[in-house]
């Protein structure tokens, strides 16, 4: 089960409370660190205040009251060079609920060295103030942080890092689909989607000729007599296809670029972002896939080639070998989309 990391918004007490407002309905944030009172809001406050719903303090003595009185606290601690990493430990043996850690000058070892010692005993949030440094935050060492608590007021940051944080906890509802008809057709430019990541087995890219409904491409995990494997590729189709990326929104294979996000997803449903390393797009023979959800007809175009798969409900199938009958694996929903945000009663007729 993926862990779910919690996301703090540390607001500016200064700012006009209209305003803050706002930047909570958009962060939709777990915790709010300020030190002022918001009443009407459904996030938790952590504040030096007393009686919010977890005390944030630097004072160790306050950590030993806090927990007394039953009261979640997160002790904050600056951490500047490899002494102030070493004292952890004894930071450690008051058992705060949280470390809520501030580095002036980030650096990814001294992050390494905390999530290793806190693992198990506190959870450990990095102080940020963009969307890179968390996300460096929640890869370094690979397990990561446990949360981070943003203090900007750029709400294009704040809203990637939200879609970092919560946006990829959500999994994606599947339906087979029974395919209707295979037919080759002439060649066009396809896309190869390189990833920074290994791929699983049953995992991979949604894509589709449609928005609405977008079938599960495999990475090429699988070796063949021809050609080894390639497990950080999918395969995903030409240019003018769409790809689900996260916050549930589409984009064409066309935009995507090395260093921006997709969404991968497994025959579960389960998701993850992955960055792309690079794009490849290149001319090959295609071939339509058509297929049903009760009366709907779906569509997608691949390349023909053994090493594109699409994945079933307990393995996968070369398009070369797909034949009608067979089910797939597809993201189906009712409703159109504009740029890539899905408009549910608007009317879309993609043929």
């Amino acid at each position: 089960m993926k862990e779910v990391k919690e996301f703090w918004l540390e607001l500016n007490p200064d700012l006009p409370a209209e305003t803050i407002r706002k930047m909570v309905d958009v962060a939709k944030p777990h915790t709010i660190l300020t030190d002022i009172k918001l009443p009407g809001v459904t996030a938790k406050i952590a504040s030096r205040l007393e009686g919010m719903d977890i005390l944030v303090t630097s004072n160790f003595d306050h950590v030993s009251s806090a927990k007394r009185n039953k009261t979640p606290v997160a002790l904050e601690v600056t951490v500047g060079d490899q002494k102030d990493v070493e004292r952890i430990s004894e930071v450690l043996e008051l058992h705060p609920d949280y470390l809520l850690i501030n580095c002036p000058n980030w650096k990814i070892i001294p992050l390494e060295n905390l999530i290793a010692e806190t693992r198990g005993r506190s959870k450990l949030l990095a102080r940020t103030t963009s969307f890179d440094e968390s996300r460096a935050a929640l890869a370094t060492l690979e397990l990561g942080a446990d949360g981070i608590a943003l203090g900007s007021h750029d709400t294009n940051e704040i809203l990637k890092t939200r879609d970092l944080i919560l946006g990829e906890s959500d999994d994606i509802s599947l339906s087979m689909a029974q395919v209707t008809s295979v037919r080759p057709i002439g060649t066009g430019a396809r896309v190869c989607v390189d990833t920074t990541e290994i791929l699983q087995a049953g995992e991979g890219l949604l894509t589709g000729s449609s928005s609405q409904a977008l079938f599960l491409v495999e990475g090429e995990v699988h070796s063949n007599p021809h050609v080894n494997s390639r497990p950080f590729r999918v395969n995903a189709g030409p240019v003018s296809s769409y790809v689900l990326t996260a916050n549930g929104k589409t984009r064409y294979l066309s935009e995507l670029l090395a260093g921006e996000t997709v969404l991968l997803i497994d025959r579960s449903g389960r998701s993850r972002s992955v960055d792309v390393a690079r794009v490849k797009i290149e001319r090959r023979p295609m071939i339509l896939v058509e297929a049903n959800i009760g009366n709907r007809k779906l569509t997608t175009i691949v390349q023909n080639a053994e090493t594109v798969r699409l994945v079933t409900r307990d393995g996968s199938k070369p398009v070369s070998e797909i034949k009608p009958g067979d089910h797939v694996l597809v993201r189906f929903e009712e409703g159109g989309r504009h740029f890539g945000t899905k408009v549910s009663d608007e009317m879309v007729i993609e043929r």
